[in-house]
């Protein structure tokens, strides 16, 4: 593409796609390697495309940047702990939110545009923000379609059930009818299933 023609909004994605490329972490998906963090953002906009056709541009940059750079933050880098997990995840969405401050402060966005940006990449206010919720639906969309089934493998099926719980609790009523109609494997399905047996 002709990088004359391209709007602000084409190049916040361009530049959260080129961060998200530098990813050292690798994954297979239709027979090529490709950054694990990059895939992800790919895939999360492809569900928000499917599951929320008029998204604005703030909850699509919010979408795109979900884990951006997620892998300078590592989990091992805290306590091995319910206080270390939560420590970690609250360090990952401000940083997640500042890199995509940034970007967007490079392309000239608005304050205003930049903080909702941030509010949304920071989860705030599930349940009673709509866009919000949106997001935390695509979320857990993504998981259930692409890293659930790799997940229940690693784990015994009690934890794995309760995790679906947990993850379909956070769920709106729209996200629990796209979440049935996911391509899931057989395995998957039967888990889901007693989980919400």
């Amino acid at each position: 593409m002709d990088k004359q023609i391209l709007t602000p909004f084409n190049k916040v994605i361009e530049a959260i796609d080129k961060l998200n490329a530098e990813d050292p972490n690798l994954e297979f998906s239709e027979g090529q390697e490709i950054p694990k963090e990059l895939l992800y953002s790919q895939r999360m906009t492809s569900q928000l495309n499917s599951f929320e056709i008029d998204a604005s541009h703030e909850l699509q940059i919010a979408a795109r940047a979900q884990h951006i750079c997620r892998w300078k933050i590592p989990r091992q880098s805290y306590p091995m702990n319910r206080v270390g997990y939560l420590t970690w995840r609250e360090d990952l969405k401000k940083m997640h939110a500042d890199l995509t401050g940034s970007i967007l402060r490079e392309f000239h966005y608005k304050q205003g545009f930049i903080d909702r940006v941030q509010f949304l990449i920071k989860k705030k206010h599930i349940k009673k923000d709509e866009e919000s919720q949106t997001l935390e639906d695509v979320i857990c969309l993504v998981f259930l379609q692409y890293y659930f089934e790799d997940f229940a493998a690693k784990h015994d099926e009690q934890k794995v059930i309760d995790i679906v719980q947990k993850t379909w609790a956070k769920m709106s009523e729209k996200g629990h009818s796209a979440a049935l109609k996911l391509p899931l494997s057989s395995i998957a399905l039967e888990l889901v299933g007693k989980a919400l047996a």
